[in-house]
């Protein structure tokens, strides 16, 4: 049998969320019969650049100045390599650009992958867009999968003939982890405080602004705490600049990009996503499988409760309201075996999850494809 090749569009392989599950499932696919190539749209290394490489798997650069400019590109590309059966696009709404593309090129099997419920834009251009990019997803995608029902929703119209593939993560490493990091923040930095914790590009979908707003609150109201903010971003040197205006450069830590968000979370008290909007955000699942409790935005969908107790939504109106939840939040008293076995039972294992994928790419029969 030979290697098939799966080619993933995905912009740039940085720790964010569906890079992060998509990393999940490479590293635990049979890479002897499946590898995953990635094509990026920028020269900048990803934070995850050498890991694939490592893996043996590609980063495949398509430079351009639009949109339309990369589909051309991206087309000529797929003509040159005849390899590529398979394109997974992972891109929301740009999907219809790369499916275009894939689909000039002869390329029989196109994912649209949907990993948001929203995005993000409501101006009347964008709302053209929009209603366009929506169509042509629906029409020249042969293949959907949604990592929830919102989000299928949303780019697919419906949940009808889309595989909602959950956001899965390695559950059994997690749990090892935790179990002898729950004083990780505490040893690395010294800190016995009330610890907070927020993961995310520093974008202004994540209302970082909104964050800084409930440490100000919790400093007003003279609450000893900390609240380690993990992630880059173009917002980064505004938000050190603010934080410092409002006297929290000793309370607010950026700690940038991190390999450790695992142990960060088995060491923190909560933490916080007050997003303009999400759709199933991987964070949340190792949130829970970690037994963080986890104060969230009733903008983000409500299918990231697990169940477990650990999620409480709130507004994104009140500062106030946050910071007093935050001082009253309750640590988990579920076990961490009894995490372990809701979150499988629910389909948030990769190991299980990456068969259902696997699968998919079987059912598509490439190799006789090859070799007729």
């Amino acid at each position: 049998m030979s290697v098939i090749r799966i080619l993933h569009i995905i912009g740039k392989m940085d720790r964010a969320g569906a890079e992060t599950m998509l990393m999940n499932l490479y590293r635990n696919i049979d890479r002897d019969k499946f590898q995953f190539d990635f094509v990026v749209f920028t020269n900048d290394k990803g934070n995850y650049d050498d890991e694939i490489l490592a893996l043996g798997g590609r980063i495949i650069p398509i430079i351009a100045n639009n949109p339309i400019g990369r589909m051309l590109k991206m087309t000529r590309f797929l003509k040159k390599h005849p390899e590529y059966k398979i394109v997974h696009a992972h891109m929301l709404l740009s999907n219809a650009f790369h499916l275009l593309a894939a689909k000039k090129a002869g390329i029989k099997h196109r994912i649209s992958h949907s990993h948001s419920t929203s995005n993000g834009k409501n101006d009347v251009f964008k709302g053209v867009y929009e209603r366009w990019a929506l169509f042509t997803n629906r029409k020249l995608a042969t293949y959907k999968i949604a990592c929830g029902e919102q989000a299928s929703n949303y780019l697919f119209g419906s949940t009808k003939e889309v595989m909602i593939l959950p956001n899965a993560v390695d559950i059994d490493k997690i749990n090892e982890v935790c179990r002898s990091n729950s004083d990780y923040i505490s040893r690395n930095f010294g800190d016995n405080k009330l610890k907070i914790i927020q993961v995310g590009r520093l974008n202004e979908v994540k209302n970082y602004n909104f964050s800084l707003k409930i440490a100000e609150e919790l400093k007003n109201s003279h609450i000893d705490f900390s609240c380690y903010i993990v992630g880059q971003g173009p917002l980064e040197q505004a938000l050190k600049k603010e934080a410092k205006e409002k006297g929290l450069e000793d309370k607010v830590i950026f700690l940038g990009v991190r390999s450790d968000v695992v142990e960060l979370m088995a060491g923190a008290d909560v933490m916080i996503m007050p997003s303009l909007h999400e759709g199933f955000p991987v964070v949340l699942v190792e949130s829970q499988a970690s037994g963080l409790p986890s104060i969230v935005s009733d903008q983000v969908s409500d299918e990231v409760d697990l169940n477990l107790g650990l999620v409480t939504f709130l507004p994104i109106t009140s500062p106030k309201d946050w910071a007093n939840s935050l001082i009253n939040i309750n640590k988990s008293l579920i076990s961490k075996s009894e995490l372990a076995q809701s979150l499988r039972v629910q389909g948030f294992d990769i190991k299980s999850n990456k068969e259902q994928l696997i699968d998919v790419y079987k059912k598509f029969e490439i190799n006789k494809e090859f070799s007729s």
